[in-house]
């Protein structure tokens, strides 16, 4: 902030010093008359300075912007007829050749007044447009970091919003399924509990950053997986297959986990043997899942879950992944197929 301050600063004394040397670097290799020099060109140019600098630091902010119009002109029309008198004044009364020029350029064909004094009011108009335009652009840079920041703190907001939300229907998930382990295999239900409780402990503090290492997720999703088959039948088979070697690949946390939970969800039947299908690939940074379980029907009586899985996945990747995501559903040969794919460069 300090270095940018010095900057806008040093900008203004160059641009200011430019125009007070702009009558000898027009007119390099030629006399210039002093007087002539500060009677009309410095003198306006102190007040033009004045208009500029009023306008900027005052009336724009206290007037203009506030939409109060009418004192913006009027204090902005006394300047400038002030400011027409006040040069006359001066160079009538303490510039001696000018004053004497004009005495003897009396009886020659001289400029109407009238476009002398427009061509004045013209030159004291322009620094008051600048000052206007350039607390505009100021104010609208400022308005639009402003909105870009309120956007980002609201997307950050309803990312970790949506986290939050997957966070307990994760574990409300987990228990269900350890609960139907207690009486059945109260070994398994115990070696479960244990490896909720490091699925947990990743959860809670390594997903906190934006994105992480895709080798840290797969390994994750692996012991999810692993948690999961301990409560499915001989009847139900699960493959899995996800990059061997470290990608390099960063990717948003806990994007995958739902899909593998609605697969154990719809696709495990006590009666009927099935298949759940897991296959993760990455090529030049785009991560390609997908995955294929039998979709057998949710039972009514079934209140597992909230149906939150889906919906969560597809307002994640809206705001992580904008127009750099794929993700489709279908059930083909009764047989629910779900395929995301992310750029994540």
């Amino acid at each position: 902030m300090y270095k940018n301050k010095t900057i806008t600063i040093l900008s203004h004394l160059l641009v200011w010093l430019t125009l007070v040397c702009l009558p000898y670097l027009l007119s390099y290799g030629q006399e210039q008359e002093f007087n002539r020099v500060i009677a009309h060109f410095w003198i306006p140019l102190v007040f033009s300075a004045i208009i500029f600098y009023t306008n900027y630091f005052v009336l724009v902010d206290r007037f203009l912007f506030p939409k109060k119009m009418v004192y913006f002109i009027v204090i902005n029309t006394i300047m400038i007829v002030f400011f027409l008198f006040l040069k006359e004044y001066i160079e009538d009364n303490y510039i001696q050749n000018i004053a004497k020029k004009r005495i003897e350029n009396t009886n020659r064909v001289q400029p109407p007044f009238k476009m002398a004094i427009y061509i004045q009011v013209l030159s004291y108009l322009a620094p008051l447009f600048f000052s206007i335009a350039l607390k505009s652009t100021k104010r609208w840079i400022k308005t639009e970091a402003e909105r870009k920041e309120a956007i980002n703190f609201k997307l950050k907001s309803e990312i970790e919003h949506l986290r939050y939300q997957l966070q307990p229907h994760f574990f409300f998930n987990s228990l269900n399924n350890i609960y139907a382990l207690v009486d059945i295999s109260p070994d398994q239900a115990k070696k479960s509990i244990h490896s909720l409780s490091k699925l947990m402990r990743y959860m809670l503090y390594e997903t906190n950053e934006e994105s992480i290492s895709l080798s840290k997720e797969i390994d994750f999703m692996k012991k999810y997986i692993d948690l999961m088959k301990l409560r499915v039948s001989d009847k139900t088979k699960v493959n899995y297959h996800f990059p061997s070697e470290e990608t390099g690949v960063k990717i948003a946390p806990l994007l995958f986990i739902s899909l593998i939970e609605n697969a154990f969800k719809h696709g495990v039947s006590a009666s009927k043997s099935g298949t759940i299908e897991i296959n993760m690939t990455c090529n030049n940074k785009k991560v390609m899942f997908v995955i294929e379980n039998e979709n057998f029907p949710k039972k009514i009586d079934d209140k597992s879950g909230s149906g939150i899985g889906i919906p969560n996945i597809e307002k994640r990747l809206e705001l992580l992944y904008p127009n750099k995501n794929s993700f489709k559903t279908a059930v083909t040969n009764n047989r629910f197929v779900a395929e995301l794919e992310i750029e994540t460069n």
